[in-house]
């Protein structure tokens, strides 16, 4: 097996007038792929690089969407910023930007008149409700838009609404960009022409609310359950003897039959009317929690593992952040940063004939004087 020297997108020139995480993650898996990345940053950096000192003193949100790029400092306020950036663009195959709503028109970059001008040029605009209606203007971070979603309101535990605990609209967002420019890469490819993409952090979180959002259309508003399923049962997480939590996945009426008679040894249970299918149990879900939390309770977790393995139920360990820590499943990548080699997870494809090597994270301006020269000279 030959493996690759160059990436898929090698070749491909992306500007990013970027900063947090939604374009930036967006941006980060282009550059994965061999894309080169300039990433426009203004002379005090994207504010991300400040959000902690988790990485050698370094933002974990900056090192781990960062990779890979190359950061070009322009002053955009200034007249030589924006004709700097004006010449970026035009030798580029794509632009993404996620600044404030009109204000890349404003600085004289807008789409229609870059599209104009550069038909080729492939164009992604991130903004948080779009370009119209009522709420185009308002700020929008990750967690306002978990919360103005509804995304919140079937988050957490019964007590109160919570947050996903990771910027989950942001990744989202960037992941749908990703898919989106992908998309258009292939289209000019055919036709020759770019693309004028506007992605929305609320649209795409929307989109995947559908089930919930449907079901409650439907009459039956989803409750927040914490570790449990809305409608599946036994489908939670139960403490067993010795404290450890662990989550139990019941698909299907047999599976139901081997968690109580092999895993559980309480015939009573598989043969209880109350519990003899998944409707009833899930109308019956405080009688089906307290028999199966009864039984988990009585149990040491390394015996529950076993025999949860040995009957092929569905299963999982509730862990933290130690505990993916050590999991004997997950990949590292050894990332180059101006403060030394930080180990973070690898990327989640696996391509055959490709090798998963990670350029390093910038230095903020690293890459400006080299960047601007060389179209300079050209």
């Amino acid at each position: 097996m030959t493996q690759e020297t160059e990436g898929p997108l090698s070749g491909l020139t992306v500007v990013a007038v970027e900063q947090a995480v939604a374009a930036p993650f967006c941006t980060g898996r282009l550059a994965d792929a061999g894309a080169t990345v300039l990433k426009i940053e203004r002379p005090e950096g994207d504010f991300a690089r400040g959000y902690d000192t988790a990485a050698k003193g370094q933002a974990s949100y900056f090192v781990w969407l960062n990779r890979g790029k190359k950061s070009v400092v322009l002053d955009l306020a200034s007249e030589e910023g924006r004709r700097d950036l004006h010449t970026l663009i035009a030798d580029a195959d794509i632009l993404v930007q996620n600044l404030k709503p009109g204000a890349m028109e404003r600085l004289g970059f807008g789409t229609e008149a870059l599209r104009k001008e550069f038909s080729a040029l492939i164009v992604c605009s991130i903004s948080g409700y779009g370009d119209t209606g009522p709420y185009a203007d308002r700020k929008a971070y990750d967690l306002l838009i978990q919360a103005e979603s509804g995304l919140a309101s079937v988050t957490g535990a019964p007590s109160a609404p919570g947050r996903v605990g990771i910027s989950i609209v942001d990744v989202a967002t960037g992941a749908t960009a990703h898919a989106a420019i992908l998309e258009a890469v292939l289209q000019r490819y055919r036709t020759g022409r770019g693309a004028d993409i506007r992605i929305s952090m609320f649209d795409v979180i929307a989109e995947w609310l559908a089930v919930p959002l449907l079901n409650a259309e439907a009459g039956s508003p989803p409750k927040r359950l914490g570790l449990a399923h809305p409608s599946i049962a036994p489908y939670g997480a139960y403490r067993t003897a010795d404290g450890a939590e662990i989550l139990i996945a019941i698909r299907n009426e047999r599976e139901w039959d081997a968690l109580c008679r092999k895993v559980f040894d309480r015939s009573a249970m598989a043969t209880d009317e109350r519990l003899s299918s998944n409707v009833a149990r899930v109308r019956n879900r405080q009688i089906t929690d307290d028999a199966v939390g009864a039984a988990v309770a009585d149990m040491p977790s390394e015996t529950l593992v076993q025999r949860l393995a040995d009957a092929q139920i569905a299963f999982a360990e509730v862990n933290d952040m130690a505990g993916l820590s050590a999991h004997p499943h997950l990949r590292r990548i050894a990332v180059a940063t101006p403060n030394g080699m930080i180990d973070v997870p690898a990327p989640a494809p696996l391509v055959d004939g490709r090798t998963q090597a990670a350029s390093g994270v910038p230095a903020l301006g690293e890459h400006t004087d080299g960047v601007l020269d060389r179209l300079r000279e050209s």
